[in-house]
């Protein structure tokens, strides 16, 4: 395969030293942006972390640190759309994917990119919020991964009772409209972090960490991400679904629920933990929706809980 070198803001990203990033062209022509790291010595395995919808690879760092420390190399991507990867639309603040399953096609050229690095193995991944949906299908179309973890995983998305039969609504009817472009109805395509104080946020309740992202995005912009399209709705919700009726895959899963979760659905994530065999669902108390970025009494025993998982594989 060929890949290129990209940009990596690393004095915003405060990751481990040593990152390398790499523009990779999927098998659509779409280009999306890959960083990895590496530990001193020998490697307990890569860890592949698959970021949220508007995430970007510098928002990272941090983990890429923890789990370096403990011995891991680190692979993390930005999706199409997203980070610094091809936005889709003619109005780049606008996430947008054509159909969800043109993600696996970011993952595929991932694994490819990991096989021709020798990165370390066994692989295990991360899925975080969007992440977590494009995790879980990984994870059950491919056999390369030992274990898994997902954080706030977006296996259904929340809405009040009244809302969720006119998202579904919005969703299914907008694009048939000629809308499916555009964002729904009462959405902003500013970003969220950048527009919501840190009182009241959903994300964090570390005001440190909360600060991280704004800097991030004042900095550089172009990492900037607003609300997601129509069309983009309707594919994960229709993912969300096939997902929840999907037998469980057979390696080992971790998931973080935060009590306070107001993004993704808290009963489809119970659901799912459910009905899989070998895995273990950890409720944080007063959590919100980034786990691993919660105050550092929440996040450092999660990190550690996590090394542990992997290692036991």
């Amino acid at each position: 395969m060929e890949y290129a070198s990209a940009p990596l803001f690393e004095d915003v990203a405060g990751g481990p030293a040593g990152g390398v990033a790499h523009w990779l062209n999927t098998a659509d022509g779409t280009r999306i942006r890959v960083a990895h790291w590496r530990p001193e010595g020998t490697a307990n395995g890569t860890v592949m972390l698959f970021p949220g919808r508007t995430e970007y690879i510098e928002k990272y760092g941090d983990a890429a640190s923890e789990f370096v420390k403990r011995g891991f190399a680190v692979l993390v991507i930005d999706w199409r759309g997203q980070g610094l990867a091809d936005r889709l639309l003619d109005d780049p603040r606008v996430g947008h994917v054509d159909k969800f399953t043109d993600y696996q096609q970011d993952v595929d050229v991932s694994l490819e990119l990991a096989t021709k690095l020798d990165l370390p193995r066994p692989w295990h991944v991360i899925g975080h919020s969007m992440g977590g949906a494009i995790g879980l299908r990984a994870v059950l179309e491919n056999d390369c991964f030992a274990t898994c973890v997902f954080t706030g995983p977006m296996w259904g998305i929340f809405f009040t009772s009244l809302m969720k039969p006119i998202s579904r609504l919005t969703a299914n009817w907008a694009p048939r409209l000629g809308f499916g472009e555009k964002t729904p109805p009462t959405t902003s395509l500013d970003s969220y972090v950048l527009t919501q104080p840190f009182e009241g946020n959903s994300l964090t309740r570390d005001p440190a960490m909360y600060k991280m992202m704004q800097d991030h995005l004042a900095k550089y912009p172009e990492l900037s991400l607003g609300a997601p399209s129509t069309i983009w709705l309707r594919e994960a919700l229709d993912e969300c679904d096939w997902l929840m009726v999907q037998t469980a895959p057979a390696i080992p899963c971790l998931t973080y629920l935060g009590s306070h979760e107001q993004i993704v659905d808290r009963k489809a994530i119970r659901a799912r933990m459910a009905n899989w065999p070998n895995s273990t669902l950890i409720e944080i108390p007063d959590g919100e929706h980034e786990v691993l970025m919660e105050p550092p009494e929440v996040r450092d025993p999660a990190f550690d809980q996590i090394a542990a998982h992997f290692k036991a594989a």
